[in-house]
């Protein structure tokens, strides 16, 4: 009917103390798959107010955004919203050496990823994905050519998640570059703390940066034969 409805899904991600049966791991998979649908995943409390405003604005179809149980990072809120333009990424960091490209909660945890992984030579650029339905290609393209390395972080079941998606958009533009996923396993995952099911599941900062930083030196074209 592509009417203006809008969802708002909290409890995006991993639930925590609400235990199994309430972890949002596969909303991103789904909804992306609706025709029409617009999908958002706001980095932080104020950019949750924004897309809640540009939501509101979308006509001639539906519209979701998501966002985690608990609090936010805790920045400063504007007291006014802004409104995001429809498909459009927000470049945080610059870096050489790998695309940090995140959605969700899990972009507040990749600019710790960042700053671990500086520690070791290697410079990322950092990405907020907040449009998972429709992404912004451009960027996407852009930071691709600019590292040569893409890395992706959501708090979503991998099949068919944001990953995929970037995935797809790289695979209709011809271009071929390594990608790393990172996101929830194809399994139910238990009660806990969100602190505690993230380390468990190897998404906290300091194991991501571990991976990342062995994932590269994996590569053919390493960070070290590059610099």
């Amino acid at each position: 009917q592509k009417l203006p409805v809008v969802f708002a899904l909290d409890r995006g991600g991993l639930a925590g103390a609400d235990g199994a049966t309430h972890h949002g791991w596969g909303d991103l998979s789904f909804m992306r798959a609706i025709p029409g649908m617009v999908c958002m995943a706001p980095k932080d409390e104020q950019e949750l107010g924004d897309l809640m405003a540009t939501a509101l604005t979308i006509e001639g179809g539906p519209s979701m955004v998501r966002f985690p149980r608990g609090a936010g990072p805790g920045v400063t809120m504007n007291p006014n919203f802004n409104l995001i333009p429809i498909g459009s990424w927000e470049k945080l960091e610059g870096g050489n050496d790998v695309a940090l490209v995140a959605t969700g909660a899990m972009v507040a945890i990749a600019t710790k990823v960042s700053e671990l992984l500086r520690r070791e030579g290697i410079a990322a650029t950092v990405v907020n994905g907040r449009f998972i339905k429709p992404m912004d290609e451009n960027m996407l393209l852009e930071v691709t050519r600019d590292t040569g390395h893409v890395v992706t972080l959501e708090d979503n079941v991998l099949d068919g998640g944001f990953g995929s998606g970037i995935l797809e958009v790289l695979a209709h533009h011809g271009v071929e570059v390594p990608v790393k996923r990172f996101g929830l396993p194809d399994r139910f995952v238990q009660h806990g703390s969100r602190n505690q099911l993230f380390e468990e599941l190897g998404l906290d900062p300091n194991s991501l940066a571990a991976s990342i930083a062995l994932w590269l030196k994996c590569q053919p074209e390493t960070v070290e034969s590059r610099a």
